[in-house]
């Protein structure tokens, strides 16, 4: 079984990361968008936001795990076909999606502890508030907040459109790597 990236495949761990990152993003904005319309007395109500803050939590870590193993591990080259701008907009697109991905998820932190409050993950432990109570800034981070999910929402579309093209049309690796070692 291969866990490390080579120089023509992804390993399972790069695989792994990748799909867990995809995965829960998609959910966390399904339960966002799910969770933003529930009445007061609703049973959700209180769960959702907890359960979505507490994923969230978890999702930025697996991210800082999944930027750390990008940096120590070598990445694939691009298969031979790929022009120089597909190279440079695979790049310009990764990098995109990783930048809004933390820009997602540190401001859903601030909105939940604009109140000087920490958050409580899973109930095991609390992460405490890095700003202290702030006033207004649970509204401009929900602002950035709505934005960048939506914005990382489309540009996971619009890369999975390209590693479809990829796979269809080009009939080339690309997506293939990303399916298994």
């Amino acid at each position: 079984m291969k866990w490390r990236n080579d120089n023509q495949h992804y390993g399972w761990i790069a695989i792994g990361l990748h799909w867990l990152v995809a995965v829960t993003v998609l959910g966390l904005f399904g339960l966002g968008l799910y969770m933003v319309e529930l009445g007061y007395y609703d049973p959700w109500y209180r769960a959702a936001p907890d359960l979505h803050r507490s994923i969230g939590l978890t999702l930025f870590a697996v991210a800082v795990v999944r930027l750390l193993w990008r940096t120590v591990s070598t990445s694939p080259s691009p298969p031979a076909n790929h022009h120089r701008w597909e190279r440079l907009g695979a790049r310009l697109a990764h990098w995109s999606l990783l930048t809004t991905l933390f820009i997602a998820m540190v401001s859903g932190y601030l909105i939940s502890t604009a109140d000087g409050a920490g958050i409580a993950v899973f109930g095991l432990f609390d992460v405490p508030s890095l700003t202290g109570r702030q006033s207004g800034l649970e509204d401009s981070a929900g602002l950035v907040h709505y934005w960048s999910t939506w914005a990382l929402v489309v540009l996971a579309g619009l890369h999975a459109l390209a590693a479809l093209k990829h796979h269809f049309i080009d009939r080339d690796a690309t997506l293939k790597r990303m399916l298994r070692p």
